[in-house]
Parts: C-alpha cells; structure tokens; sequence
C-alpha cells in the first residue's frame, strides 16, 4: 500500500490519517482473488489468479473493482479451462450473494459458503423458526479430540434483486467444543466455536461431516498458503516492482514456485528427504541439487522417451474424497 498511485490499475482506499488530521488520507493498493485446490488432508495448491483493476469497475459512477466482480471474470476463466470438471466451490463471508450463487448452479458447481450471523437476516430467520420444528435435523460426533453438534435446515428461499429472483438454500450450522490446557494457569479450559454454511445440495446424516468438515472448513488452507507466502521463505510481502505487468509475471512465477514446492511435499519419493530436513530444508536441497546439475543429452532423451508421473499417496486419497463428495 502506498500513498501515491503508481500505477493506473491500483484501488484505493480512504485510511484514518495518523496525524490527527480530520480528512481520512487515500492509499492504494493491489488486490487479488484468488483460487486454490483445496484437499481433507490439508494440501492447498494454487490454481488460478484474477487481479483487481480499477477499470474493471464502473468508472462512471466512480465505482471500482471489488471481489464480487472479480469472482464473475475468475468463474468464467475456470469454466472455460475446465469445463466438465466437477467442482465444489468454497467461499468466505463475502459470497452469500443471489447472484454469486445462482452464477455457481448454472456453471454446475457444487459450493459450501460462509454464513455470518449478519448475512442473510431473512435466511437465518427462516432458519431459526423451522428447526425447532426439525429436531431429527441435527447431529453430535466426535471430531478432533472434542465434541461437533450439526444442525441443518433445507430448501431455505432466499429473495433478491429487490425480491424478483429466489434461490433455494440449504444452511448448516455446527457448534464445537472441546478441551485445552491453558500454557499461563496449566488448568484445563473448555473451548467452544460456531460455524454455519449455506450449502447448494440438500444436507443429511451421511454427507453433512464430509460436506463440512472434509470441504468447506479447509478454505481455510488457502488463507494460510498466503501467510506462507509472506513469512515463510517467499518474501512476498514486499513490492518487488511499480511496472503493473511485471509486477503480475513475478506473481505468477512465484505462485508456481509455491505450486512445485507443495506438489514436492507431498510427494511419496521426498517423505524420507522432508522428515529429515524439513520443508524449507528440503527445498533448499532441491534447489542446490537442481542448480549443481549438469544433463547429459543422451540420458535425457532416453528418459522422456519413457512415461512417467509424480507418484503421491496422499493426492490420491484427496483425489479420491473429492470424487466422492461429487
């Protein structure tokens, strides 16, 4: 973030002035959403990204780009790249919006979003009303060392655009509790949490854990990649260039980068090396590896001459929970 515009395409935004001037000062920035492929086993690979551009938004009216815009361009790049693959799409907060979510059912998506308690007021008052008219709606299991209670409610009608269009939803909400020990007092504390999601298909007893627990709670997977990008060896929090484009390549070299060093991780072959070494240690060692390595044409060409492909256990275990969550 800045206080001048260094480029045409950044955002801006009105920040509360640190000299204890009246007027808020301007500060613009770059914005981008993302999307990720998020596995139950945690794996996170980055998939796509979709850079926000002030001309994007309705200049006009002196609007600029914002997520819910930006997810439309993003959905239509996905669909076009993947057009029979069956996805079920995971969203913040944000994203309770008819026309998100009529968007995701006509591009055949399965999706799982966030419900805050201020989204939705009529949503959630439907919701209220009618389970305590469903009490077999609802159920406990053990989850994680602690104790998960789901409640759900089906066939919801959400109205929008000014009431001319409606969408069903489906919510459920999931309250936890379990026990840790606090690191000041060494006593044991409960803890508890609460989470709701809207759903597009009807929940049950039988896919609310997975459409829950194995989907929707790991969008979380794909905030955290950022946090890696940032703290954990990418340095990405710095501004590595005011050239827009270039600022843009770097980006997607950097998120391929993340892409092979997750892929490695996960890959049956470097377990022994990664065990050993660590993450960062492990990639430090392929790259030292790569860069000291000196190909022999002969042996090259023997080598891609034969199939081949990156064994993963642990992918195909995703691979095989995302199948059947389809």
């Amino acid at each position: 973030m800045r206080d001048y515009i260094w480029s045409e395409e950044c955002l801006q935004r009105k920040v509360k002035s640190k000299k204890g001037e009246k007027e808020p000062e301007i500060r613009y920035y770059v914005y981008v959403l993302e999307a990720g492929l998020a596995f139950h086993n945690g794996q996170v690979i980055p998939l796509m990204s979709e850079f926000l551009n002030y001309a994007e938004g309705d200049t006009a009216k002196e609007k600029q780009d914002c997520e819910l815009i930006a997810f439309k361009r993003l959905a239509k790049r996905l669909k076009a790249e993947f057009k029979k693959l069956k996805i079920m799409v995971l969203l913040d907060g944000l994203y309770p919006d008819g026309p998100i979510m009529e968007l995701c059912k006509k591009n055949k998506w399965q999706f799982m979003i966030v419900l805050q308690n201020k989204s939705l007021k009529s949503v959630w008052d439907e919701y209220a009303g009618l389970k305590k008219q469903l009490p077999e709606n609802c159920h406990i299991q053990k989850q994680g060392g602690g104790k998960q209670r789901f409640q759900w409610v089906n066939d919801i009608y959400h109205y929008y655009d000014s009431d001319k269009k409606k969408t069903v939803l489906h919510v459920v909400t999931c309250k936890e509790k379990w026990h840790e020990i606090d690191k000041i007092t060494g006593k044991e504390v409960t803890m508890t949490s609460n989470h709701a999601w809207i759903s597009d298909k009807p929940l049950n007893r039988l896919n609310v854990h997975e459409r829950s627990n194995l989907a929707a709670r790991h969008r979380q997977g794909i905030e955290s990649g950022f946090s890696v990008e940032k703290h954990q060896g990418y340095h990405y929090e710095h501004c590595f260039s005011y050239n827009w484009q270039a600022m843009i390549g770097y980006h997607y070299l950097m998120r391929l980068a993340h892409m092979f060093n997750v892929l490695t991780q996960y890959s049956v072959c470097f377990v022994k090396y990664i065990k050993d070494m660590g993450v960062r240690g492990a990639i430090q060692f392929i790259r030292e590896t790569i860069a000291v390595f000196v190909p022999n044409d002969e042996r090259m060409k023997t080598l891609f001459s034969r199939p081949f492909r990156i064994r993963s256990g642990q992918l195909h275990e995703s691979y095989t929970a995302a199948k059947t969550l389809a």
